[in-house]
């Protein structure tokens, strides 16, 4: 059985990425980019379904101590044993052909027994792949994937694996690399693993010294950071969500999706993360990605896409899989891309706004998709929506929805009076002015001085915390203080916050079971606390926030106050940016915000 979600660690190549638990096992690996089928599916099942361990034959199987080279994606991983100690060394270098997974164990002190065990599994471990020599070299095969595997050390074939044991003394390192190739390339792209290492380490160290947030919570923002690099396509310059699929929000429940497509309703809330840390060229190729992906028609825009902009991502079920801890259906794909839902207008506009605010120019097209956007949403922006949270029940009228709509209207207003676009912006500020007042109207409870979830609900949701993050009403308005403070009486549970209840009968995601504290939403209530003047109450959210981090500094979706463990998909963009900007708030450093 796999470990807990933060048993893992995350090594990648920016273009996919493996998870590497503690017991030195890579249990997820999907190759030759994020979205492709797994190779090593254990993270959902168990070894049958493909993983490659390494670790001493004798003593604790899981590492003594780990940690990620400073400023790096290099995983260094120790084990202490009777006979010495070892380090095995994970990294992905940053591609430039074929990916390449590399693993090189050193001798520490004494000599040390080693073994290791590799078990391909493409198609998300149902397909065994044919495995021959080429040279010294193993080669697996099987439809569209060819992987070579290259070391010192041969690897002998039963039982559906190959593995060896091997000795390493103080000061010996040993090398392994995995590469992949489509299975019609004859010869694979040969790797010295040495260069490799020191070529990685120099790539992020430079990447890491744009960062210019100086404050307390460096160590904490750059490794949000350099997952938040990691999580990106290079190529397109999109950002996952996450690496993984299925990874269960409730642990043997059914809210298990797939997380390796590029969400809009993370866009500006990332844009502002990396400029205000002083990544540019990161935050215009991730604008460049959304210009792209949703170019089209407007009524034709989507809520999510692939890291390439595809369009197409069907949902189906691995059924083979038995699921993480029994949790089932493994889902690929996600139907939820189908779905209708009003922010992404405004968030969009958002985006594009804050980039010509921040000084990243487009050109006049860019100009042009935001006038198709609000013409389009001037018909269509009070029909019901499945809202921000992709619910599978009925569509409502969700405040957050509306909320975003007038954040579109508002942004097109602002283009016009601020940049000099050209527009009808009588009619928009007009469409801005309806939109407020009938949330004001329909999504206040006066007699709780709380806005609600969806017009006419009792309900709260977290997402209503960005209201005032948005610029829909300012942090000092009462109706704002009131709606803070009634989602931390009813949303904050053990300390955390909810996104909305899931056990009431009103619940709108109509799904069985329940779910985590959301950390996103954990994270923008400190940032409310903050901004209504409250810090001392938003630095101990933070720091709580801070020590549900894993060992080496990774953050999930969610976190299971009952269970005392972290749950969701792994590592999370979600969690991590809003770590970031938050961070940046409480250090009161400058920079580019919302609203």
């Amino acid at each position: 059985m796999s470990g807990w979600i933060e048993d893992y660690a995350l090594i990648g190549d920016m273009q996919t990425a493996a998870l590497v638990g503690r017991d030195g096992s890579v249990d997820w690996l999907c190759l030759p980019h994020f979205d492709s089928p797994a190779c090593f599916s254990a993270l959902l099942g168990d070894e049958q379904n493909g993983n490659w361990w390494m670790r001493p034959a004798n003593g604790e199987p899981r590492a003594t101590r780990r940690r990620y080279r400073a400023d790096t994606m290099i995983l260094e991983s120790e084990w202490d044993t009777p006979e010495g100690s070892v380090r095995v060394i994970d990294f992905m270098p940053p591609r430039g052909g074929a990916p390449h997974l590399v693993r090189i164990v050193e001798g520490l002190a004494g000599t040390v027994r080693m073994q290791t065990a590799l078990r391909l599994r493409f198609d998300y471990g149902n397909v065994v792949p044919w495995i021959h020599r080429s040279g010294t070299e193993l080669v697996a095969v099987a439809g569209p994937d060819a992987v070579w595997m290259s070391s010192p050390v041969p690897l002998e074939g039963h039982n559906f694996l190959h593995d060896a044991t091997f000795t390493v003394s103080a000061g010996q390192r040993v090398p392994f690399v995995m590469t992949w190739h489509p299975s019609p390339v004859e010869e694979s792209d040969h790797l010295d693993a040495e260069k490799a290492l020191s070529r990685t380490e120099r790539f992020w160290h430079r990447w890491v010294e744009q960062c210019t947030y100086q404050g307390e919570y460096r160590e904490a923002v750059v490794r949000s950071l350099i997952t938040l690099k990691a999580l990106t396509y290079r190529p397109s310059g999109g950002i996952v969500a996450s690496p993984t699929t299925s990874l269960p929000e409730d642990v043997g429940g059914v809210r298990n999706w797939d997380y390796r497509y590029c969400w809009l309703r993370d866009a500006t809330i990332t844009l502002e993360a990396l400029i205000r840390s002083g990544y540019t060229d990161e935050a215009l190729a991730w604008r460049e990605w959304l210009v792209r992906a949703v170019a089209g028609e407007p009524q034709h825009m989507q809520i999510m896409y692939g890291v390439r902009g595809e369009r197409r991502l069907a949902e189906w079920e691995a059924d083979w899989l038995p699921g993480y801890e029994e949790s089932r259906p493994v889902r690929i794909g996600n139907a939820a891309v189908g779905q209708y839902q009003l922010d992404v207008y405004g968030e969009v506009m958002d985006v594009l706004h804050l980039a010509r605010r921040s000084g990243l120019q487009g050109g006049e097209h860019v100009w042009g998709l935001q006038r198709s956007l609000v013409n389009y949403l001037e018909w269509c922006w009070d029909e019901p929506d499945e809202g921000l949270w992709e619910v599978r029940g009925p569509r409502q009228h969700f405040v957050h929805s509306k909320v975003m709509a007038w954040v579109a209207a508002d942004r097109a207003v602002r283009a016009i009076e601020d940049y000099g676009k050209e527009g009808p912006v009588e009619r928009w500020r007009a469409l801005r002015d309806t939109i407020h007042a009938e949330v004001c109207e329909y999504g206040y409870d006066s007699a709780r001085n709380t806005f609600t979830q969806f017009y006419g609900s009792k309900e709260l949701d977290a997402a209503l915390l960005l209201m005032p993050e948005v610029g829909f009403l300012p942090y000092d308005d009462p109706r704002i203080v009131g709606t803070i403070e009634a989602i931390r009486d009813d949303l904050m549970i053990d300390g955390f916050v909810m996104r909305y209840r899931t056990d009431r009968e009103e619940a709108a995601d109509c799904l069985p079971g329940d779910e985590g504290a959301f950390l996103a939403c954990s994270f923008w209530m400190a940032n409310a606390l903050l901004s209504i003047g409250r810090e001392k109450e938003a630095r101990d959210l933070f720091d709580r926030l801070l020590a549900l981090r894993n060992d080496v500094g990774l953050l999930s979706e969610e976190w299971d106050a009952a269970e005392g463990r972290q749950v969701g998909n792994f590592p999370q963009a979600f969690s991590h940016v809003p770590l970031v900007t938050t961070a940046l708030n409480l250090s009161h450093q400058n920079g580019h915000r919302r609203g």
